[in-house]
């Protein structure tokens, strides 16, 4: 992985973790929660877009596009867990 690799993975990861954290109500993130997220959001999208063969076109807006789904669906699902009811 070459340093301009990573460089571009932070900021998708960002703008995807940011742009996530707008839309989904009752998530507040800090900036490197953000990038993480969005990480993760784009590795998910990714995959999810792969196996049902969905196609959003390429370039960086369309990878952008990915990671921001995969960035709301994953706090959308950290959101539905942290909101059950423990068991002791």
């Amino acid at each position: 992985m070459t340093i301009e690799t990573l460089v571009v993975w932070i900021v998708v990861g960002g703008i995807a973790g940011l742009v996530a954290d707008w839309l989904v109500p009752r998530i507040s993130l800090g900036l490197v929660e953000a990038i993480v997220v969005g990480i993760l959001g784009g590795i998910l999208g990714g995959w999810l877009f792969g196996a049902l063969g969905v196609s959003v076109g390429g370039g960086l807006a369309g990878t952008i596009l990915v990671a921001i789904i995969g960035a709301v669906l994953l706090l959308l699902v950290v959101r539905a867990i942290s909101r059950m009811p423990r068991r002791v």
